[in-house]
């Protein structure tokens, strides 16, 4: 990826992954511009940034992304990359699951329909630049998923799927598709902050700045070896009893 000179939208930019990516690109001097529900947040980042922009989006409302990518290719006419980084995820008790799937279905919009939404509405001005980039956010559930969290980790292994066939459809011109798979990382996401298993946010960020300096299509720290590859090395059914078995005993 092109790591400078770049105009670069993060949804879920106010805090966590996407809040350290933005961090970074902006220190290598790219515009970045952060979006997400929670003003507060995104003004706390740009605060903390001076020169970074942000702009609230309500990542579940299709015509609210509609509005949101007329805005911001209006005010930001150089745009080339796109981070979709922005998810919820929440645990479901599938025995005792309500009617109504709130839950499910909000994950769902948030981390599924809410990135091929918004990438529907930026790919064709992407692709009238020189060069562009759309950067999907999934998820080292999406090939092994945690029990405890069963919509969110379909949602990431529908992403990856999606971000294979982006790719395939946009090869040969000038908008290349990255996904980011994350292991489990220190954010607010299911409380996991100050989680010791969890990889610190500082660490995995400057491992994922110094993958991409590399000719990489998909960015997978060390620290999410084992899942992503658990099928490729012929150990998923361990990796995945083992895996669940330790986080149903916390």
């Amino acid at each position: 990826m092109k790591l400078t000179g770049n105009t670069i939208l993060i949804t879920g930019g106010g805090s966590g992954i996407g809040c350290g990516l933005a961090e970074c690109f902006h220190k290598l001097g790219n515009q970045v511009i952060i979006a997400g529900r929670r003003k507060s947040a995104l003004e706390a980042t740009t605060s903390a940034n001076p020169g970074m922009k942000s702009i609230t989006l309500d990542i579940e409302d299709p015509s609210a992304i509609r509005a949101f990518a007329a805005k911001v290719i209006q005010e930001n006419p150089a745009l080339n990359v796109l981070i979709n980084n922005a998810g919820i995820m929440r645990p479901e008790d599938l025995r005792a699951q309500q009617p109504d799937l709130a839950d499910a279905e909000a994950i769902v919009t948030t981390n599924l329909l809410g990135p091929i939404r918004l990438t529907a509405a930026l790919l064709p001005h992407l692709r009238k630049q020189a060069y562009s980039a759309v950067m999907n956010v999934s998820s080292g559930l999406a090939f092994v998923p945690l029990a405890l969290t069963p919509t969110y980790c379909a949602t990431k292994a529908a992403i990856h799927s999606y971000s294979q066939s982006l790719r395939y459809q946009l090869k040969g011109t000038t908008t290349e598709v990255l996904e980011l798979v994350p292991p489990y990382v220190q954010t607010d996401l299911m409380s996991g902050a100050a989680d010791p298993r969890a990889m610190p946010l500082a660490e995995f960020i400057a491992e994922v700045m110094e993958i991409l300096k590399g000719d990489v299509t998909e960015i997978c720290v060390k620290n999410v070896d084992r899942l992503r590859f658990a099928a490729e090395t012929g150990h998923y059914e361990d990796v995945f009893q083992g895996f669940n078995d330790a986080f149903s005993k916390h």
